[in-house]
């Protein structure tokens, strides 16, 4: 009787169409041992020709291992799953010859298939990234160089067969326990190695070298009251964005579309939010999921009117919204606290629900301000000594071991 295999795989295009990778890993289904790696750069292509890819490289790696073994498939794909399972018809003419493709390299006996939600698919996920990444210097993806996790999910000893020489392995290996170099502050593809429990925090604290979730901090572009400074939250007239920014959300799609990185996307549920978050997804083929959570302060009364017109009518409510985080606006107005409350719950939600992806957030300035002011661990006044730009990138990512990362903040070059 021959052996059986586990095939992990996947695919991804930084575009829909744009440069794409695949990669697969072969395992053990026993002891979770990874047998072999498969990941290229294929040009540019869609994610599911990426992932078809993945899926016959990965078949091909377990049949080079063994001709007569039986595989069990698990992609985070539907499409690739429900196709190739038969329940559903494959009608775009470029996956028809992929499929067929994956259906000759074992007979179809010996192949089942099971969709498994993305966290679940890590492996296969970071080596489709680490292709595209190689792809974008212009290289080809090699495993001497990868950090995708080796680690069996049983207690059996890490071992490459295949492709991947032992040498790559010890190398690999070392890789994976060597220390983190911090990262410049630019929009990171999350890459790095396996992690390491710490509770500490801070720079004394041990390194949780995992992938951390990473969160893409997007300001929505302007509406007619962004230029007149005016309070615009999340009890006020609820506006749309204007022609600048409707191309300034053109502009932050064209952007992100080039660095490829986004993976999801989330959005607060006022107008402006989400019309800037269907622009990016509509150039980057993402859906976008709404967060509650990341709606704008509510600013009671003062909703519409400037600084200027605030101080004029409420002097005493605004020195003590300015002197207090507790403090509400005029009205029935949020406080900083109440917003900072509910911020951390809607992160505390993503970051379980995205480890290891890159999540682009688009949202207002108080919770932009208020996750950059609790990723550093500062004071509540420190939300007045922040500058954010209309339509500005920030970044932080979050560790397993609870530290945080402050990666970019205000970043408006691609409005330039």
């Amino acid at each position: 009787m021959g052996r059986s295999f586990v095939v992990e795989a996947d695919g991804g295009s930084r575009g829909n169409p744009g440069p794409a990778g695949y990669g697969a890993v072969v395992l053990d289904p026993q002891t979770g041992e990874t047998l072999a790696e498969a990941a290229e750069y294929i040009g540019v292509a869609t994610n599911n020709v990426a992932e078809y890819k993945g899926l016959i490289a990965g078949l091909r790696a377990a049949h080079a291992l063994a001709p007569d073994a039986t595989v069990h498939v698990r992609m985070d794909s539907k499409l690739v799953v429900e196709q190739m399972s038969g329940r559903w018809k494959i009608k775009h003419p470029d996956m028809k010859p992929l499929a067929a493709e994956a259906a000759t390299v074992f007979p179809r006996v010996r192949v089942t298939y099971e969709w498994i939600p993305r966290e679940k698919n890590k492996h296969a996920d970071r080596l489709a990234n680490e292709a595209m990444d190689a792809g974008k210097k212009g290289k080809q993806w090699e495993p001497s160089a990868s950090t995708a996790d080796l680690a069996p999910r049983a207690a059996a000893a890490p071992r490459v067969v295949g492709d991947a020489a032992a040498g790559a392995a010890k190398a690999r290996a070392a890789l994976g326990r060597a220390a983190a170099v911090p990262e410049p502050l630019t929009l990171p593809e999350a890459s790095e190695a396996e992690p390491v429990t710490a509770p500490a925090v801070g720079w004394g604290a041990a390194a949780d070298l995992g992938a951390p979730a990473t969160f893409v901090l997007l300001r929505h572009g302007e509406t007619a009251l962004t230029p007149e400074k005016r309070f615009s939250g999340s009890g006020g007239s609820d506006p749309e964005l204007s022609a600048v920014g409707r191309r300034q959300a053109e502009a932050v799609a064209t952007t992100l579309a080039a660095r490829g990185t986004v993976q999801e996307i989330v959005s607060s549920p006022l107008r402006r939010c989400r019309q800037t978050a269907d622009v990016v997804a509509a150039r980057l083929g993402l859906d976008v999921r709404v967060e509650e959570g990341l709606r704008e302060t509510d600013f009671g009364a003062w909703e519409g009117l400037t600084f200027a017109e605030v101080r004029e009518r409420y002097p005493a409510d605004l020195d003590a919204w300015l002197a207090s985080p507790k403090a509400a606006p005029t009205g029935g107005g949020e406080s900083f606290a109440s917003v900072a409350r509910r911020v951390s719950t809607a992160r505390d939600k993503l970051i379980a629900r995205c480890a290891g992806r890159t999540v682009l957030v688009v949202t207002h300035v108080t919770p932009v301000k208020t996750l950059v002011r609790l990723a550093l661990g500062a004071p509540p006044e420190s939300l007045f000594r922040m500058e954010l730009s209309a339509a500005s990138l920030s970044a932080v990512a979050y560790y397993a071991d609870g530290n945080a990362s402050l990666r970019l903040l205000n970043d408006t070059s691609h409005l330039r």
